[in-house]
């Protein structure tokens, strides 16, 4: 193999998004999708067990959420670059990932070639920043006030999400593997936080800030 092939790990717990991003990378020369990962641990077992040059990594998997991934391999592998594939708004967690050590954010509707450019930023170091993600650096450099859910955790957020798109909160403590109890604890926090008392002040807050698909 050349040494200037990027070897790329799909991770997400669907093989219809994962066949999809396979075909779009391979029209890339320099781009080879060397494994696949349906869960966080699978991830994590393969990149300790293979070399990988960038992750593509869903932040929405089944046995952890890509957030929690992503510091794992921080701490394990801070050399290599996980970009964060997602089906939610830029402005959820983008910022967040970035934070965190992420080499960058991409919307899972991404086109061909901007997944292509991302992937070989990534590979080489720096960090792919859309025009949403720069601006709201830019807001926050500049001083502007930040969004009130900033100062949820990746918990807190994640649980909010679901709160507002009508989860239960034993639906919600299934999902997460987490007690109702623990659900509940965390609900109370969030509405604290947002300085909110109910589930259907939660939905509004989170329609308003573009937190639901």
């Amino acid at each position: 193999m050349p040494n200037s092939e990027i070897k790329v790990l799909l991770v997400d717990d669907h093989a219809v998004v994962r066949n999809g991003l396979r075909v779009m990378l391979a029209s890339a020369k320099d781009i080879n999708v060397a494994n696949e990962a349906e869960s966080a641990d699978q991830a994590l077992q393969l990149v300790r067990a293979e070399r990988f040059d960038v992750v593509l990594l869903d932040i929405a998997m089944p046995d952890k959420n890509g957030l929690e991934l992503l510091k794992t391999l921080r701490i394990e592998k801070p050399r290599l670059a996980v970009l964060i594939l997602s089906m939610y708004s830029e402005e959820m967690y983008a910022l967040r990932a970035l934070k965190l050590g992420a080499a960058g954010y991409l919307p899972k509707n991404s086109p061909g070639p901007t997944l292509i450019n991302a992937v070989r930023k990534a590979a080489a170091g720096g960090k792919y920043i859309s025009a949403g993600i720069a601006d709201q650096l830019a807001r926050m450099l500049a001083g502007d006030a930040v969004a009130e859910h900033d100062a949820l955790s990746d918990r807190e957020l994640e649980v909010l999400k679901l709160l507002a798109g009508g989860e239960s909160t034993t639906g919600i403590a299934d999902a997460l593997s987490l007690s109702s109890s623990t659900v509940a604890t965390y609900r109370t926090r969030i509405c604290d936080k947002l300085k909110l008392k109910n589930n259907a002040d939660l939905t509004r807050y989170a329609l308003v800030n573009g937190l639901l698909l």
